[in-house]
């Protein structure tokens, strides 16, 4: 056995002790987060074993079904963070407004938001699901946020992150000076620095799409996928592979460690939606690790990051991974708009006949 390993709560510290100003909030929270993602893969690794729910599923703000672990992994959060006075408010997208701060427990100057499962519709057939979340500065002064106080772009954040509960449950987190993996000791129940420094290479041949909305895909996307598919043979001259795990986490975890380009961009199967995944649950805390880790993440018109929310839930195109094939499908997107990939057909050259169709 291996002692004197890096464990999350030594390097959060030791990161703190790096900055002109370190914050022992900050640190704090973080040790809370650790705490709920170990008490949420206890209650996903017992699966089918448990006799009964212990929470019945309902229906979320969105309108989609929850599971019973979508509840339980709510709750884990919120009773795991509210308490340590480093939050004056949380925000989870389980819930339809931000969770305020119990009287009892006083208040910091951060805000929490979270995706308390992401994938849980993998979850009976035990697919890799797992717990995404952003940490913001809450206004200056401000102990009683609201609505208003959360709505701030993703270049506002101050750390984020994600934990993975598959073969090997990990925590996988950004605070502005790369990205680090930990995964958590069972012997010792502790997160160990596993994947120092992760990086995504700029070159990919492997893209994630769910590509049973191909005919609902705007042009630049349907571009891009038709290349890919074409493989050698196609424009692109080479091979490349497709992933669709349906779990946000496990494609990010994926690209992280070895490459490779997510995508759930805009389409027309529901006009009132401009994409599926949540700004602020999903897109930004997954756009900041990627750029962190020299990846880019975009909405295919805008870096992700740069988006303005305008709504809590708000849903947003997203495109990220490999920086040479998100800037390639951005390239389109700009092409399509201007018409530059539109071919050129002139009229003085057309095939003419003494015969007109009929």
């Amino acid at each position: 056995m291996l002692y004197g390993r890096t464990t999350f709560s030594k390097f959060i510290i030791e990161e703190q002790r790096r900055m002109a100003q370190p914050d022992a909030q900050l640190t704090a929270l973080l040790n809370d987060v650790q705490t709920a993602v170990k008490y949420i893969a206890s209650a996903v690794a017992h699966g089918a074993l448990r006799s009964a729910p212990v929470a019945e599923a309902a229906v979320n703000v969105h309108g989609e079904e929850q599971k019973p672990l979508d509840v339980i992994a709510n709750d884990i959060v919120l009773r795991s963070c509210e308490w340590g006075g480093q939050l004056c408010g949380m925000a989870s997208e389980e819930l339809p407004d931000p969770y305020p701060i119990p009287p009892q427990y006083p208040r910091g100057r951060y805000l929490l938001v979270f995706d308390p499962l992401d994938g849980s519709s993998n979850l009976d057939v035990d697919v890799t699901v797992g717990t995404i979340f952003s940490v913001l500065a809450a206004p200056e002064g401000v102990t009683e946020p609201t609505l208003t106080d959360f709505l701030q772009p993703g270049t506002r954040q101050i750390c984020a992150g994600y934990a993975l509960y598959g073969p090997a449950v990990m925590l996988v987190v950004t605070m502005g000076r790369g990205v680090h993996g930990f995964t958590l000791d069972p012997e010792i129940g502790a997160f160990t620095l596993t994947h120092p420094d992760m990086k995504i290479p700029a070159e990919t041949r492997e893209f994630a799409i769910n590509t049973s909305n191909a005919r609902f895909w705007e042009p630049p996307v349907q571009r891009y996928v038709d290349e890919c598919v074409k493989g050698g043979s196609g424009p692109r001259g080479a091979d490349f592979n497709m992933r669709w795990i349906a779990s946000m986490v496990a494609e990010v975890h994926r690209i992280l460690v070895r490459g490779g380009l997510f995508m759930y961009p805009k389409d027309t199967k529901d006009p009132a939606k401009p994409g599926r995944l949540r700004l602020m649950y999903e897109a930004n805390p997954m756009a900041m690790l990627v750029e962190q880790a020299g990846g880019c993440a975009s909405t295919g018109r805008l870096r992700l990051l740069d988006v303005v929310p305008q709504d809590l839930h708000q849903r947003v195109p997203v495109i990220l991974g490999s920086k040479s094939e998100v800037e390639r499908i951005e390239r389109y997107h700009r092409e399509y708009e201007s018409g530059a990939d539109r071919e050129f057909a002139s009229p003085l050259f057309n095939v003419r006949s003494l015969f007109r169709a009929a």
